[in-house]
C-alpha cells in the first residue's frame, strides 16, 4: 500500500484535485479509462497515482509502460516519478541517443516502469530488449499529441504486444475522434472521465489581454509588454523556428534574459534553454508550439502570442502553459494594425502600454553553472548541494534548482553570489573528483 499523503508532500502539494480524485478512483479497477482534460491540468499525477498501486516493488519485471509523445515529457515524467520516491525502478526510452546505450541501461536497471515515445518503443520491442512477459498496465499519455505528430502507425504497432494487460489508460486534451477505435483494440468497453467541460475555472484564473502594435513588426510592442510584467517568467509564442531566432536574438541585444526554444535545435540546447528557464535564470522563453504540450513549467506568469493562433486547440495548448495547478495566469495577444484577432477569442480586455516609456529588462535573480560530473560518476543533488555550500561558501537558500544528468550537472545559484563561488570552488574537487565548474554557456 502506497503513503499517497507522503507522495504528495514529495511532489509540494497538499490535495488532488478533482479531476485526479477521480482517476485514482477509475485507476483501480480492470479494463480501459480515457481521461479527457486540458493542457496543464495535472494528468501525469493523475494516472501515476493509480500506476504506482498495481506495481509490485518485489517483482524484478517490467510491469507497466507508458507511451509519451516527445523526448521531453519522457524525461520529465521519470523526473515525476523519481521524485515521488515510491521504491520502484523507472527508466525513460526516447530517440536521440544510441539504443545500445538503453538497452545496456534496460539490462542493468530492470526497470519496473518505462516512460518511452513510440518509435523507440517499438525498436526495443522488436529487438526483443523488453521483456513484456510481466507488463499488465498500458498508459498512453498526450494520446492526441501522439497523433499530431503522426505516431499513429507506431501506437497500433506497440498494441500488439500488449494485448494481456489488464489495464489501459488513455490521457489526451482533446477528444480525438481515434479515441474509440484505438481504445477499442484493448477494451472495447471503456470508461470515460470528460473534464474538457468541466474546467471552467482555468478561465476564471487566466486574464486575457489584446495589445494592439502600432507597427507590423511587432518587436518594440513585445519589449514594452516585457516592460510592462516586470520579469514575470514569460513564454513568447511564435509560428516558425526562424521567428524563434528572430525574436530571441533582437531581445537579447535589447537586454532580455531570453532562452530559445525549437525543434530545429539539438536536444542538448534545448535541455539547456529549458533548464534555465525553469530555475530562474532566464525570465523570458521564446519558442513554436513545440513548447505548447509536454513540457512541466510550472511557474509561467504570461503566455505572449507574438503570432496569433490558426486554431482553438493551438490557442488552448499555448494558454494551457500558464495557470497551471491552479495558480493565476495572464494570456497577452499582440494585434498588429492589419490584424483581425480569431473568431474563438472571445472574451478579453485591451492592454494599453502608452504608459510605458521606456524598455528596461528585469535582470533575473539567478544564474546558472555547470558540473563536468554526473550520475555516471554517482553524483547526486545532495553532492553538489553539499560541495556549493561548503566549497563555494553558499548558503541552501541561495541555491535553487540542481539536476544531475548522465555526464554533467546544472545548479542554479543567486546571480550576486556567482562569481565568488566560481572563485572559491576554482581548484576544489567534487566527491573527491577534479572537474569543470563554469557559468552555463549558451
Amino acid at each position: 500500500m502506497i503513503d499517497k499523503e507522503q507522495i504528495l508532500a514529495n511532489l509540494g502539494f497538499d490535495t488532488l484535485t478533482s479531476m485526479q480524485q477521480r482517476m485514482e478512483c477509475a485507476g483501480k479497477r480492470t479494463g480501459g479509462v480515457v481521461l479527457l482534460s486540458p493542457t496543464g491540468t495535472g494528468k501525469t499525477l493523475a494516472y501515476l497515482l493509480p500506476l504506482v498501486e498495481k506495481i509490485d516493488v518485489q517483482l524484478d519485471v517490467l510491469q507497466a509502460v507508458v507511451i509519451v509523445p516527445t523526448r521531453e515529457l519522457a524525461q520529465q515524467s521519470e523526473d515525476v516519478f523519481r521524485q515521488m520516491k515510491t521504491g520502484a525502478r523507472c527508466l525513460a526510452l526516447y530517440g536521440g541517443r544510441p539504443a545500445m546505450e538503453e538497452h545496456r541501461k534496460i539490462k542493468e536497471i530492470k526497470p519496473q516502469l518505462v516512460f518511452a515515445t513510440p518509435g523507440r518503443l517499438n525498436d526495443h520491442l522488436g529487438k526483443d530488449n523488453l521483456n513484456v512477459f510481466g507488463v499488465r498496465s498500458l498508459v498512453i499519455d498526450e494520446f492526441d499529441k501522439c497523433l499530431e505528430l503522426g505516431f499513429q502507425d507506431e501506437m497500433s504497432c506497440v498494441l500488439k504486444y500488449f494485448s494481456n494487460v489488464s489495464s489501459a489508460w488513455l490521457m489526451s486534451a482533446t477528444d480525438a475522434e481515434e479515441i474509440p477505435a484505438f481504445m477499442g483494440k484493448l477494451f472495447p468497453k471503456y470508461s470515460k472521465i470528460d473534464f474538457l467541460t468541466e474546467n471552467a475555472s482555468l478561465q476564471d484564473r487566466v486574464e486575457v489581454n489584446v495589445v494592439n502594435s502600432p507597427q507590423k513588426d511587432k518587436l518594440d510592442t513585445l519589449a514594452k509588454l516585457l516592460t510592462h510584467i516586470a520579469g514575470a517568467p514569460a513564454i513568447v509564442f511564435v509560428s516558425y523556428r526562424e521567428s524563434v531566432e528572430r525574436v530571441g536574438l533582437w531581445l537579447r541585444q535589447q537586454g532580455f534574459a531570453v532562452e530559445m526554444y525549437h525543434g530545429g535545435m539539438e536536444q542538448e540546447y534545448r535541455e539547456r534553454a529549458l533548464y534555465k528557464f525553469r530555475c530562474g535564470a532566464a525570465n523570458v522563453m521564446v519558442s513554436t508550439d513545440l513548447a505548447a504540450r509536454g513540457l512541466d513549467i510550472p511557474e509561467v506568469r504570461v503566455v505572449v502570442h507574438y503570432h496569433l493562433p490558426q486554431k482553438a486547440e493551438d490557442y488552448t495548448h499555448r494558454n494551457g502553459r500558464t495557470a497551471r495547478w491552479q495558480s493565476e495566469g495572464s494570456v497577452c495577444l499582440l494585434l498588429g494594425p492589419t490584424e483581425t484577432l480569431p473568431d474563438f477569442v472571445t472574451e478579453y480586455k485591451t492592454l494599453d502600454l502608452n504608459g510605458v516609456s521606456m524598455v528596461q529588462p528585469v535582470a533575473p535573480i539567478y544564474a546558472t553553472i555547470y558540473i563536468g560530473r554526473g550520475k555516471r560518476d554517482k553524483l547526486s543533488k545532495g553532492d553538489v548541494l553539499g560541495f556549493l555550500c561548503k566549497k563555494g561558501g553558499l548558503r541552501s537558500d541561495e541555491i535553487g534548482r540542481i539536476d544531475v544528468g548522465p555526464h554533467y550537472a546544472y545548479a542554479a545559484v543567486l546571480r550576486s553570489k556567482l562569481r565568488d563561488m566560481l572563485r572559491r570552488v576554482g581548484c576544489e574537487k567534487i566527491k573527491g573528483m577534479k572537474t569543470l565548474v563554469e557559468e552555463m554557456r549558451r
